[in-house]
């Protein structure tokens, strides 16, 4: 279900009375907004050694799982060592992603005031550099959430993700595109910030983008030389199998990533905005593009952590700098909230969400004319404060 948002200056008896339209009045999204902050200050208040014993626990668990995935590959003409250990350096890397890079790269940690932890200095085991990650992600995708033509995690520049893209024959190619997107998504990640669209199309020339090569290939050089020429050397005569494992970890690694991630912002009832609904932003008003711009997944407390707890995406483009690990005690308030102004909060299964996303980027590769609209629900916004006498 396709949940667009139309913000308009003004409310009709006939708007209220369409059982498919919210309307919300802007002082009940400026409450919204206040309430959110409110949330927001009690867990700021209560950060301590709870949060700081849960990311050493973390960092803790991630080293071990490397150790012993390096280690198991001295045994990788044993099968089931060689398979061990190929699993224990997928959790490593996917923690160190996941639940450890990029949430410390939010600066949910900096209150610490612990260096390894800082923002700002942390570098993660992937080939994009942090300085070019935070740019993209923490400044371009979390200010501009879900906003067409700013927001550049829709469809990455490759894929259609929204009926409001322009279709042309090039996004035939949707699910192709997707699935190498989600094989090599690390590097996707990397080249994000070059904005090659943009370079192919001649908007952005090559001499603006030096120096993101001279970083992208400086990090990814010191990555593939450490998991595709040093371990493996480490191992002598077992250097195929070694590669081989080393391979498959980044290649598990990239698919989990991707399938958390866009299970997060496309499946079906995300909403997304034009640059002109989102003019003049209050901050309950951005605060009600994020929840209406993400959905979480449900799961287990160690599935929570083996997605950095991004399947509670809402929570975390709400509450970007909170530690992650709070997310599942704001979830119920959060959920309450929306419930209270009658919002979606918009939450399923693993399996729903991801089905939902491919299926999106199914219907998406073809013309609109050929593909059924889902839009079942919208939200109004008045965006003008009422004069009271």
């Amino acid at each position: 279900m396709q949940l667009p948002t139309t913000i308009e200056n003004d409310t009709t008896d006939t708007d209220a009375a369409d059982p498919n339209q919210l309307v919300l009045s802007y002082e009940e999204v400026e409450e919204l907004g206040r309430e959110l902050d409110e949330l927001r200050a009690r867990i700021v208040a209560d950060l301590g050694e709870r949060d700081r014993e849960y990311i050493y626990k973390i960092i803790k668990a991630q080293r071990g799982f490397e150790v012993a995935g390096r280690g198991l590959a001295y045994l990788g003409w044993f099968p089931p060592a060689w398979i061990a250990g190929v699993a224990a350096l997928s959790v490593s890397k996917i923690l160190d992603n996941m639940e450890i890079g990029h949430n410390v790269m939010h600066g949910q940690y900096d209150w610490m005031r612990e260096p390894s932890l800082n923002s700002r200095e942390f570098e993660w085991d992937t080939v994009c550099p942090s300085d070019q990650w935070r740019h993209s992600h923490n400044y371009m995708h979390h200010t501009f959430t879900n906003i067409l033509g700013e927001d550049r995690d829709i469809g990455y520049g490759i894929l259609r993700m929204d009926r409001d893209q322009k279709w042309n024959p090039y996004y035939l190619g949707n699910l192709a595109y997707a699935t190498a997107l989600m094989v090599g998504f690390e590097w996707g990640v990397m080249l994000h910030d070059l904005e090659v669209e943009n370079i192919v199309a001649g908007k952005r020339k090559w001499t603006d983008v030096k120096g993101l090569v001279k970083g992208m290939w400086r990090k990814a050089g010191k990555q593939v030389l450490k998991d595709y020429v040093v371990y493996p050397a480490l191992t002598g005569p077992l250097f195929p199998l070694t590669l081989a494992g080393n391979v498959s970890a980044n290649l598990i690694r990239n698919l989990w990533t991707f399938s958390i991630i866009f299970c997060g912002h496309f499946p079906s009832g995300v909403q997304t905005f034009t640059p002109e609904e989102c003019e003049n932003e209050t901050k309950g008003q951005w605060y009600l593009r994020q929840m209406l711009g993400s959905a979480n997944i449900t799961g287990s407390p160690l599935f929570h952590i083996m997605s950095g707890n991004l399947s509670h995406q809402i929570e975390h483009h709400l509450f970007p700098d909170i530690p992650a690990n709070r997310y599942p005690e704001m979830a119920p308030e959060v959920q309450a909230i929306c419930e209270k102004y009658g919002l979606p909060y918009n939450t399923g299964t693993f399996s729903h969400q991801i089905g939902s996303t491919w299926k999106k980027i199914a219907k998406l590769s073809l013309p609109n004319s050929m593909v059924s609209d889902d839009v079942e629900f919208s939200v109004k916004v008045d965006r003008q404060k009422q004069d009271v006498a």
